[in-house]
């Protein structure tokens, strides 16, 4: 299913026993997340209905542990799993097993929901193939064509009450293409610049949009995928100096990084034959697991922002920076 479809599932009352949230779309990802602790947890108390475990740390019997743990003052617990496939080997053989059983007990009971999260999996693996009903697989790749991410802006405008007028989301599309944690941050602005119940027009949109071509985001990109820790500093420094949104210079770090972690996987990478070169030497700084490690620690970056944690986002932006350029 999609993460409309899952949204409208649990609108309708419907919980499944345990979800596979997978894909490379963290926007997506995250959203999905969200509206299940929200259908799990609600107001209820979190401290003692929620595990987060790391597929990295965690063995099975912490998994199991978890899952067969009862629900304090509360109708229902929340088993978080991220990346099951994170640790290789044995021990990593062993989680997965573990999991696709333990999504077989889940089913079997009402107290506990297991939620897994994934950036990438192999529809062909036992694990995977244990989240067929009544468990389910919610697909959160990106859109790839211009037609899916008009789309996805119309849907995002109607979901936030902007109106758009004709024009403004295939511009939108144009300026930023599908990065749609941009999109999102764009919409705002579009919205704020066309003022108080005024719809947003093509011109607010080029208007208040970043185009990213013309800022100095690829210094930044560069200096990091070169390993240049001072001059990434320096770049991130001047932008966040003038007025560039945290949460666009993230998208922008987690868009370059995907792209690295396509190319080092021998993925075919788009683009002038000059930026795709450019990629494919950066990418080859990097093994598979530490542009894994890479994207994981945007994510949580990406958390931070949000407000999680009590790190302030301008310094959790700056220690991102240096460990991904290290």
């Amino acid at each position: 299913m999609t993460p409309a479809e899952l949204k409208g599932e649990l609108a309708g009352g419907t919980l499944r026993s345990a979800y596979l949230v997978a894909g490379a779309e963290p926007l997506f990802r995250d959203d999905s997340m969200a509206a299940l602790r929200e259908a799990v947890l609600g107001e209820g108390p979190a401290d003692f209905n929620l595990d987060r475990l790391d597929g990295s740390q965690t063995g099975p019997g912490e998994l199991v542990d978890a899952i067969r743990a009862l629900p304090v003052m509360a109708a229902r617990r929340l088993v978080i799993l991220r990346e099951p496939e994170a640790r290789r080997g044995a021990k990593g053989e062993a989680l997965t097993k573990a999991l696709a059983d333990a999504v077989a007990e889940v089913a079997s009971q009402q107290e506990t929901v297991l939620v897994v999260l994934a950036a990438k999996v192999d529809k062909r693996s036992r694990w995977v193939k244990a989240f067929k009903a009544p468990a389910a697989l919610v697909v959160c790749d990106p859109p790839k064509a211009g037609k899916a991410v008009v789309a996805f802006i119309r849907d995002e405008a109607k979901r936030r009450g902007f109106r758009l007028e004709s024009g403004a989301a295939e511009a939108l599309a144009e300026t930023t293409g599908p990065q749609l944690l941009m999109i999102r941050n764009e919409l705002e602005k579009a919205s704020l610049f066309a003022g108080p119940d005024e719809p947003i027009t093509r011109a607010r949109v080029l208007e208040s949009a970043t185009d990213l071509a013309e800022e100095p985001i690829w210094d930044l990109t560069d200096a990091i995928g070169e390993g240049r820790s001072a001059d990434a500093l320096s770049v991130l420094d001047k932008l966040t100096g003038t007025g560039a949104p945290p949460p666009l210079l993230l998208a922008s770090l987690a868009g370059h990084f995907r792209k690295l972690t396509r190319a080092r996987s021998g993925g075919r990478l788009s683009g002038h034959p000059f930026a795709v070169q450019k990629l494919e030497r950066q990418a080859k700084r990097y093994s598979a697991r530490r542009l894994r490690f890479c994207l994981d620690a945007i994510h949580e970056v990406d958390e931070v922002l949000k407000g999680q944690g009590n790190l302030p986002g301008d310094l959790a932006l700056q220690r991102l920076v240096l460990g991904l350029s290290a």
